[in-house]
């Protein structure tokens, strides 16, 4: 390591993390990034972005991440792809970081590792991601346009994805697991699903395969009740079964809500000073890219006047 001593260290790389450390190199404090596992964040994994203002045809979600890069790299971000594994307080004001492959000292932290989608676990799931596998229909509900989708899941964020969807597409199933029987979203919600004729819910199933080509052409489901197996036709499949922050490495550090997420004050703060959060792993509503910017730029903001006081 060149340098293990940094005013400030961000934890994450996707665009919470790019945009707090445009901020703060800006401000003239060296900045280092640790991407963590997955360089760029879940916008690696999407194909066509088309919400993020300044890009009016588009963009897709590694060549965005790619320019963020960029900018921050020209700008003397300093960049390392290696994964926190633990934080902790120096003696007398600061913290070390700890990483797989060594440690360093910073004066302020933001975290901003993001979270994760609940997968099945298919392999196919895997296969198809981003080829009509998705985890968020506010990104990619405009592409499926008079088509036949699957949301997978029972709770409140599984009947926003299908209501939303029900805007593009001409058909929507609520694939909801077993073992449960019953939904488990709010009233308000489940009204608002079974309302619109274009949901068409099936109860107590199990996604056994998704199958397609280059992209997804069906999914496998078993009705658990009758055992037996069906294949439905569609263009793609949205899993909506929750998100997991990725904050386990801050586990007995800071303060944390019973979901993982980092609780913050005053926007971005955390209860040690000195560390600030910012992106997905506080956002458990919002979860779009643009949002996480701007977190990202609230959290940078906070931590520049956290090191001038």
């Amino acid at each position: 390591m060149k340098n293990t001593k940094y005013k400030v260290i961000i934890i994450g790389s996707g665009p919470a993390g790019y945009t707090a450390a445009i901020y703060t190199i800006r401000a003239e404090l060296k900045t280092l990034i640790l991407t963590g596992p997955e360089t760029g964040g879940q916008l690696t994994t999407t194909t066509e972005v088309e919400n993020f203002p300044g890009f009016p045809g588009g963009v897709t979600g590694p060549d965005l991440m790619a320019k963020m890069n960029e900018q921050a790299t020209g700008l003397g971000v300093e960049i390392v792809n290696d994964r926190v594994v633990k934080i902790e307080k120096k003696e007398d004001k600061g913290f070390i970081v700890i990483t797989s492959n060594g440690k360093y000292q910073t004066e302020a932290v933001i975290i901003a590792s993001g979270a994760s989608a609940r997968w099945l676990g298919l392999p196919s799931e895997q296969k198809f991601r981003g080829k009509g596998v998705s985890a968020c229909a506010t990104c990619d509900g405009f592409f499926f346009r008079g088509k036949t989708v699957a949301v997978v899941g029972g709770g409140d964020v599984a009947m926003e994805e299908s209501t939303f969807l029900a805007n593009f597409a001409d058909k929507v199933y609520q694939l909801v697991l077993e073992p449960k029987a019953e939904l488990v979203a709010s009233k308000a919600m489940q009204n608002k699903a079974f309302a619109n004729n274009k949901i068409e819910f099936r109860f107590e199933v199990s996604i056994k395969e998704i199958l397609g080509d280059d992209r997804v052409t069906s999914v496998v489901v078993k009705d658990v009740n009758l055992d037996e197996e069906e294949i439905i036709e569609l263009d793609g499949i949205f899993v909506a079964i929750g998100h997991k922050p990725n904050t386990d490495f801050l586990k007995e550090f800071i303060d944390l809500d019973k979901h993982g997420y980092v609780i913050v004050k005053d926007n971005t703060q955390t209860n040690v000073e000195g560390i600030f959060a910012a992106g997905d792993v506080v956002d458990y509503k919002y979860r779009q890219a643009v949002t996480a910017a701007g977190l990202g730029c609230m959290a940078a903001l906070d931590t520049i006047k956290y090191l001038n006081k």
